[in-house]
């Protein structure tokens, strides 16, 4: 009589693949420190620059809002709509004020990043010593 092969074979599917990493992740702590911590130190480089950005668009849209609403004050009969003769002037002073926000967008963009990154610098540098040490 021939040998009979009782070994048995399983594959796994893509699904169960992924919950078997998911898993295998809870418990491999050793491995993932250093996953964990170079992902925050992405994390705190992004939000540096993300908080910058954010602050600066929002200063350059408002403001570029402000100088349309100064620009159409001028060019056309907004002024009478809400009751007012001065709308050269409300106009240029509009315009004024939104061209200077404009202008100050990105110096703004600037500052916002040199502060946040010396408040985020100590402990940005912390991570990368512990990781360049591992």
């Amino acid at each position: 009589m021939s040998e009979q092969n009782n070994r048995f074979n399983y594959t796994y599917s893509a699904k169960e693949q992924s919950e078997i990493d998911a898993i295998r992740k809870k418990y491999a702590t050793d491995t993932n420190d250093t996953m964990d911590k170079m992902a925050l130190l992405r994390k705190l480089d992004a939000g540096v620059t993300n908080k910058a950005a954010t602050v600066s668009l929002c200063v350059g849209i408002v403001s570029a809002l402000i100088m349309g609403l100064g620009m159409s004050m001028i060019m056309s009969e907004f002024g009478d709509a809400l009751g007012t003769t001065l709308e050269w002037t409300i106009g240029l002073i509009c315009g004024i004020v939104g061209m200077a926000g404009v202008t100050a967008a990105y110096p703004l963009y600037q500052w916002v990043l040199k502060r946040e990154r010396k408040k985020v610098a100590p402990r940005i540098l912390k991570l990368t010593e512990e990781l360049s040490e591992s």
